[in-house]
């Protein structure tokens, strides 16, 4: 492959200039889970206008841009949407800017997830000029909601036909490494319900907040007792916020809620979550898993229990491996291979869907959802050229199995 990699690189590096203008548009465009219209649009225009032969956004909202008629199906995927900007004077830069300085683009979504979508669609074009990909179709997609229910749209392409996929590649920063895998998620509702009262006599009532102060710390001793895996590591348990509700400041409250962020390792499911959850609470308590239910820019309505399943890959996988092969191409060094942190859209390609995913992208993890979200310009130029090169390598290994 040397010399095809060397051809891949230099047209990368001619690209440059484009990725980086490109980035720094998406980057000014305020795109929050459920507004992503504007960027998706802007993405869609640089497909057409680099040449890509069939571009759509389909009535969920995402940009779909297709290229090739091989067997093997392959399925880029990156979210377009972001976080909130926070405390805009927390930023040393503009979030809304794209800044340029020292060869690193700043800015909100710079490494969560832009710069994916950029070095994506300059990989098509770089296959388009060099003619690659061979025994492979791509579709590079842009999707949103992922920051407000990671999979959801992805998942919802799949089950509809609109994309069927035989591997996905997830553009979520990997700091030019390959992913395999993440612990899961899901989000737990407790209830407890007591009986109101004026506050000056309080013993006439049933406060619901004490009733739910044994609840939280059955919840404090669980988090101890969760599963451990070599590989995704520890599942965790975290309640992240508490409510009340009452008529007034002077009225016992009737009702206290507490929210449970849960991460899953292997071995742990929803199904054993809110078992255990149920058991620490106690009977009279209510437990439930909260559901999705929001409209996409498009007004396509979503309506899910907010589960999302642990997956790993092997390391031994012919997708993984394609994907080492190409890293190593293109960097000029084995990648390393590991996991992440946070939750991606591969809770639903391979944790729902079953679909074989991998994760390649440009930016460190470290930098996602904090003000000093950045990517190097050299990472859109090295993602761009492994995202030309992986279909034609993805297409070569995985057909031999």
């Amino acid at each position: 492959m040397n010399h095809v990699t060397s051809a891949v690189l230099e047209r990368a590096k001619a690209y440059e200039g484009k990725m980086v203008q490109f980035l720094r548009d998406l980057i000014r465009i305020p795109s929050p889970s459920g507004k992503e219209g504007p960027a998706m649009r802007r993405i869609a225009q640089e497909m057409q206008e680099l040449g890509l032969p069939d571009v759509s956004i389909d009535e969920i909202g995402c940009v779909v841009g297709r290229l090739g008629s091989g067997d093997l199906r392959v399925l880029y995927d990156s979210h377009i949407d972001t976080v909130g900007v926070g405390d805009p004077d927390a930023w040393a830069h503009d979030p809304y800017e794209g800044k340029l300085e020292g060869g690193v683009i700043y800015g909100l979504g710079a490494s969560d997830n832009k710069a994916a979508i950029v070095s994506m669609v300059y990989g098509a074009r770089i296959m388009m000029d060099l003619d690659l990909g061979r025994g492979a179709t791509l579709y590079v997609a842009g999707v949103p909601q992922e920051e407000d229910s990671d999979g959801w749209a992805v998942g919802e392409m799949i089950s509809r036909g609109f994309v069927t996929p035989d591997c996905v590649v997830l553009g979520e920063c990997t700091n030019l490494g390959i992913n395999r895998g993440h612990r899961g998620r899901c989000e737990v509702l407790v209830t407890a319900r007591g009986v109101s009262c004026h506050a000056s006599a309080p013993e006439r009532g049933d406060n619901a907040i004490y009733k739910m102060v044994p609840v939280i710390q059955a919840l404090e001793a669980l988090s101890a007792r969760t599963l451990d895996d070599p590989f995704l590591g520890r599942g965790t348990l975290a309640v992240t916020r508490i409510e009340s509700h009452s008529g007034s400041l002077n009225v016992v409250p009737d009702k206290c809620q507490v929210y449970i962020d849960r991460r899953m390792t292997l071995g742990e499911t929803a199904a054993d979550v809110m078992e255990a959850v149920q058991a620490a609470a106690g009977p009279d308590v209510l437990v439930s898993l909260l559901r999705y239910a929001e409209s996409s820019w498009t007004g396509y309505r979503a309506d899910m229990v907010k589960d999302y399943p642990t997956w790993a890959l092997p390391e031994d996988h012919p997708l993984v491996k394609a994907g080492v092969e190409a890293a190593q191409a293109v960097l000029g060094a084995t990648p390393p291979v590991g996991k992440w942190e946070f939750s991606t859209d591969g809770v639903s390609t391979m944790g729902k869907h079953g679909i074989p995913t991998i994760g390649f992208g440009p930016g460190e993890e470290k930098y996602a959802h904090t003000v000093q979200d950045q990517v190097p310009v050299d990472h859109l130029v090295r993602a761009a050229s492994f995202y030309a090169v992986f279909p034609g390598v993805a297409a070569r290994m995985i057909s031999r199995q």
